[in-house]
Order: structure tokens, then C-alpha cells, then sequence
């Protein structure tokens, strides 16, 4: 009796942790290393304008153990225990460890996941690690099972995983997410969706990226809603409303989604400087920015302290803008597309909101609206 009666007060703590008016924000832990104004560190976080803090991130060994995959960033920084400070200025605000992203890969996740004995392995070292630490979830980013040297296996074997992390982290009373792909046809490759949400606390669907400079013509990062310019079926599924319609019609209940929403933008350089429409050729991605430092990728800091004289024009379609200077295309999000995809989120009766990520809001409020704008937007928009 006394263990059901904790299954059940570990289970109603799931659900206020998956209430609605989330607002789930990364915390990206390499932007302590940027320069000048785009430094960002743990400290720089405004603990107020989030209900749950993601630390991103952490990596997984081949043999299913965490790998801390800057030990000076956590420990000669100290930026951790900066971190688990927040609680003291929120004592509301849930942290969570974040594994795996973008360059992690996929060959390690599916090797672990297949294995009985190593998934065990890594759901006692996910365990010691949150403990340790002190945090209050785990955060999955696998991008993606199936995909990037992933095997066919890894859609059964991921909702296993899913699973026996569910189990274990419930029973201490701590949460279990996952960031997924909000792109359709990658979704079908990699999830069985109804599974994977009975195995998650909250679903945190990365609803961003569908083009940039991965492709050689003109795309916003985000769209909210298709273009007309949009021919082909695959063309009319890359934004947001699809993916997370996606989501819902193959059985995610809408109180575990959370919309994954960015505070960047991805950017082209135009073979064509008089054409400037989507699908517009290109030849590569858009002059790295001061603080990203990454062609083809541009912080929301970055577009609105060094290009605001740029020309500005907003998609009434797609519900997002884009700036063009000379041979630059840059698509972003800015406040008021931000507000309208939280408004959307509220529609849907969604669980809140996922933010990507707090390091490139204008923290400093540098741009003359006030720290934080994008993020702000959120708060007093969701529901």
C-alpha cells in the first residue's frame, strides 16, 4: 500500500510539472565562451520568465555511462553550481539535465538502446548523475533514432528507453522529457508517437529548422503556416502548425506538447540579390554573426543590435519575418512572431512552450526594449 500511495504522489507531481503555461528553456552551457556582448552564462539567466531550465548539455559514453563534455565548464567555472543557484531567486523553477544534441550524433544512443544491460547502465548513471547535482529531471535530445547512423530497430528500442528512464526517474520524483523532430517525414522514420508520449512526462517538439542553408534556395527557419510558394506535399508540411498538428493526430496528448519555439534564425546568401522571394537561389548561408559565429545561423541579439537598418519585411502567410540587406537573407523570430506561435500554442491547448534558447533573446536589452524581449513576449502571452 505504502508504495502505491507514493506512485500516486509521484505521479501528481508529473502533472503539475506538465501543467499548462510551460516555458521550458535551454540553457545552451558553451555561450559562456562567446565574446564581448554575447557572452552568456548561467548567471545571465532571468530564473523568473522560465518554469522549467534545461542545462544542455551532457553526452552519453559508448558504454551507456554520462559524459560531462566540458568538465571545466562545470567545475572550474563553477557555472553548476551557478545554475542551481536560479532556485534562489525562483524556488519554483525546475532544472533539468539535458543529453545528446545535434552533434552527438545517433550511432551511440542506438547502440545503448538495443542492449538490456547498457540501457540499465545508463538509466543508473542518469540517476546518480541528476542526484548528485541535484537536479530535478532528465532531458533526452537523441536527433534521431533511426536516422544519422541510427538503426531500424531504434523506434521500438527508443520508446523502451523512454520507458525504463520513465520508471526510474518517477519513482525519485523526478520528470522525464524529450526534445523530437517536428518535421513530419523525420517523424515517421523515427517515433512510434502514441508510445513515445505515454513514456514522457513532456514532449518538447523542436518546431524549427525545417530550411536554411542546408538547402540551396530561400526558406524561413520557422515558419508558422505554409506559402503559397510551397508546391510540393513535403513543402506544405515543413512549419510549425503541421508538425505539431503531426503530433496530435498520431495520439500526443496536447497537455504533454510543448512548442518548441527559437530566439535565432537561419540566413542565406542570395545567388540573385534582386530576387529575394522564398526559393530563391543561393550559394551557401549568410555571414557569420559576432557572437554565433556560425555561417548560416544569426542570435535574435545579433539581428537586432547590428541590423536594424536592414530592410524589414513581415510574411503575412507564414507569420514570420525576414530582414535583406545586398546579398543577406535572414529569416527569423522576432516578439511579434513569437507571440503569435504562443497564441497558436494557447489554441491548441498545448502544455506551454519550449525555448531554443535563452542566449540569443537580447539579455542585455541592448536594442532599447528591455532585457529579455522575445522571452517576455512569452510570459505575458501564454496561458
Amino acid at each position: 500500500m505504502a508504495n502505491i500511495l507514493a506512485l500516486l504522489a509521484a505521479s501528481s507531481a508529473f502533472l503539475a510539472l506538465a501543467s499548462a503555461g510551460n516555458v521550458v528553456c535551454y540553457f545552451t552551457s558553451w555561450t559562456i565562451y562567446r565574446p564581448d556582448n554575447g557572452k552568456f552564462t548561467a548567471l545571465d539567466v532571468d530564473p523568473t520568465l522560465c518554469t522549467h531550465l534545461l542545462y544542455a548539455f551532457v553526452g552519453l559514453r559508448d558504454d551507456g555511462v554520462v559524459s560531462v563534455l566540458d568538465d571545466w565548464e562545470i567545475t572550474g567555472l563553477d557555472e553548476m553550481n551557478h545554475l542551481m543557484s536560479l532556485r534562489e531567486k525562483n524556488p519554483d523553477l525546475k532544472i533539468i539535465l539535458s543529453m545528446g544534441g545535434w552533434n552527438e550524433g545517433s550511432y551511440k544512443y542506438s547502440t545503448v538502446a538495443k542492449s538490456a544491460a547498457l540501457r540499465a547502465t545508463m538509466v543508473q548513471s542518469v540517476l546518480n548523475f541528476t542526484d548528485v547535482w541535484g537536479f530535478d529531471g532528465f532531458d533526452l535530445d537523441w536527433e534521431y533514432p533511426c536516422q544519422r547512423g541510427g538503426a531500424d530497430e531504434d523506434k521500438v528500442n527508443f520508446v523502451t528507453l523512454l520507458g525504463e528512464l520513465k520508471s526510474a526517474l518517477n519513482a525519485k520524483g523526478k520528470t522525464l522529457s524529450a526534445a523530437v523532430s517536428g518535421g513530419i517525414a523525420s517523424c515517421k522514420l523515427s517515433y512510434d508517437i502514441a508510445k513515445v508520449a505515454e513514456n514522457l512526462d513532456m514532449i518538447n517538439v523542436m518546431a524549427y529548422d525545417f530550411h536554411g542553408a542546408f538547402e540551396p534556395f530561400v526558406g524561413h527557419y520557422a515558419p508558422l503556416y505554409a506559402s503559397h510558394l510551397d508546391q510540393t506535399d513535403e513543402q506544405k508540411t515543413l512549419n510549425v502548425a503541421a508538425g505539431i498538428q503531426y503530433w496530435l493526430d498520431e495520439g500526443a496528448p496536447p497537455s504533454k506538447i510543448n512548442l518548441g519555439l527559437g530566439t535565432y534564425g537561419r540566413g542565406f546568401a542570395l545567388a540573385d540579390p534582386t530576387n529575394t522571394s522564398l526559393y530563391a537561389g543561393t550559394y551557401g548561408g549568410s555571414d557569420a554573426g559576432p557572437y554565433t559565429r556560425e555561417m548560416g545561423v544569426i542570435g535574435y541579439n545579433e539581428v537586432c543590435e547590428l541590423y536594424s537598418d536592414w530592410d524589414y519585411f513581415w510574411d503575412d502567410e507564414q507569420q514570420v519575418p525576414h530582414i535583406v540587406k545586398g546579398n543577406q537573407w535572414l529569416g527569423f523570430d522576432d516578439p511579434k512572431s513569437i507571440q503569435v506561435k504562443v497564441e497558436f500554442a494557447n489554441e491548441k491547448n498545448l502544455g506551454g512552450v519550449m525555448v531554443w534558447s535563452l542566449d540569443t533573446d537580447d539579455f542585455r536589452g541592448i536594442c532599447g526594449k528591455g532585457p529579455y524581449p522575445i522571452m517576455n513576449a512569452i510570459k505575458q502571452t501564454i496561458k
